[in-house]
């Protein structure tokens, strides 16, 4: 998902917003001769995600600008540790570096805390998933970020794959159709490589869903006992995936639960961007 050419396109609004007409900053004080060497340095321990997209930041202010990233997005880092350097002419640097930074903190940001996540669940085989409670626009940034710390991807977007919540149900049976029939007749309308995903927030809804012969049931918002029971009922017979109520305080017991998947909106929506900075040497 996150191509060069989606990276640059992003990338380059993001500098045209910043600098609409220029770094009047860079161009009055600093000499157009001089160059810099800049160092992404870690504030605080993590695990890094964004290094092409903090390169494109600088390379395109000015292509005379190096990027060496020292380190690989999904590796883990910790205080004080250099993450990259760059060097080339300093007022491109210093225009460029704000944006470089607000892409790779936040990357990095979302990539800690699935870490988090994985880490929390390790030994117990399930995937932790992201959601699509993504920041307009950024998405492919954010699921790769998400994928850097260890986590998988849910649908990319309403076009990848079917998955119907309570409100399409509603609409889907109003025609007096039971909801076995209904998933049944909209699957003719499918084309037979469609997954489909239905959610469920009741343990009697279960078996009418396994009935129409869907791939994923979304157990919604269950108690860990009505987890445990949903699991059994399912039997194997579609991937069960959790969500609803997930927090790192809580996934490791969901996990155990035996679903497969948890998916965790809070790995996009509530990330704080992690503290890296830029420490410049300016140099005649």
């Amino acid at each position: 998902m996150l191509s060069p050419a989606v990276i640059e396109t992003t990338v380059r609004a993001a500098l045209l917003e910043d600098a609409p007409w220029g770094d009047i900053t860079s161009e009055a004080l600093i000499p157009a001769s001089a160059t810099a060497t800049a160092e992404l340095v870690a504030r605080e321990a993590g695990v890094f995600s964004g290094g092409a997209v903090f390169s494109a930041a600088f390379t395109l202010t000015d292509h005379g600008v190096e990027t060496d990233l020292r380190v690989p997005d999904g590796a883990r880092f910790s205080r004080g540790d250099v993450l990259a350097v760059v060097t080339g002419p300093a007022r491109a640097i210093l225009t460029a570096e704000r944006i470089g930074l607000n892409f790779v903190q936040r990357m990095s940001g979302i990539a800690t805390v699935t870490a988090a996540y994985r880490d929390a669940v390790a030994g117990t085989g399930v995937c932790i998933a992201d959601t699509r409670k993504t920041t307009p626009g950024l998405r492919a940034f954010e699921r790769h970020a998400v994928r850097s710390g260890g986590g998988a991807n849910h649908r990319h977007s309403l076009s990848d794959a079917v998955m119907a919540k309570d409100n399409h149900l509603a609409v889907l049976t109003r025609s007096g159709l039971s909801v076995t029939e209904a998933i049944i007749e909209a699957k003719t309308r499918l084309p037979h490589t469609a997954h489909i995903e239905i959610e469920v927030d009741r343990l009697d809804q279960i078996e009418a869903v396994l009935a129409a012969g869907i791939g994923t049931i979304m157990l919604d918002n269950f108690t860990l006992a009505d987890l445990r029971t949903g699991v059994a009922q399912v039997a194997g017979r579609a991937t069960v995936e959790a969500s609803g109520g997930v927090s790192l305080d809580t996934v490791r017991a969901i996990a155990e639960t035996g679903v497969d998947v948890i998916s965790v909106g809070a790995l996009t929506h509530s990330a704080r961007a992690l503290d890296l900075g830029l420490d410049v040497r300016i140099e005649a």
